[in-house]
């Protein structure tokens, strides 16, 4: 099985990839591990400031076969990031898409609003942010876009809302 975990920034795509390996012995793959190692050897002219649909423009292609390589080997797999193309299931036959679990997280404006200090103590619970600009004003833009997006691309997403709590059962 395959897991996809998109979302916009600081909804806790890897810590839900995190709790999913725990509970599952699933290994994950952060797309941004991925980016960084290529934008440090220097396999790409990108940086880490580049336009998303650049860096998703250059990354997908690898994670999709990465994808297909790991269904191909029966084996599980669980990819994370904000990389992820919504109309990633045009890249798949359906002998892929069998094998295939999405998920997007999207905050709703009234999680933002009353839980931002939460979202900010938790932006480093499994990766460390080095220099985290997180507003706001950017959150609510961020995730009203990526929930537009899920709509439009008829999307499975998880709604965050009241309170945060995300599970995934396989």
């Amino acid at each position: 099985m395959i897991i996809l975990i998109t979302g916009a920034s600081h909804t806790g795509k890897t810590a839900l990839a995190q709790k999913l390996l725990e509970k599952y012995k699933y290994p994950y793959l952060s797309i941004d591990h991925l980016k960084m190692g290529l934008i440090r050897s220097g396999n790409t002219e990108l940086t880490p400031l580049s336009d998303d649909s650049a860096l998703t423009e250059y990354l997908w292609p690898i994670v999709r076969e990465m994808i297909k390589t790991a269904i191909e080997n029966k084996q599980n797999l669980i990819v994370e990031g904000c990389y992820i193309p919504f109309n990633w299931q045009e890249d798949f036959d359906k002998e892929y898409l069998d094998h295939i679990k999405y998920y997007c997280l999207v905050m709703s404006e009234n999680y933002i609003r009353n839980h931002f200090d939460d979202i900010k103590k938790f932006a480093s619970v499994i990766e460390k942010r080095i220099d985290d600009d997180c507003s706001v004003d950017g959150l609510l833009q961020d995730n009203s876009q990526v929930l537009n997006l899920c709509k439009k691309h008829t999307v499975n997403y998880v709604l965050i809302d009241d309170e945060y709590k995300i599970n995934i059962d396989l």
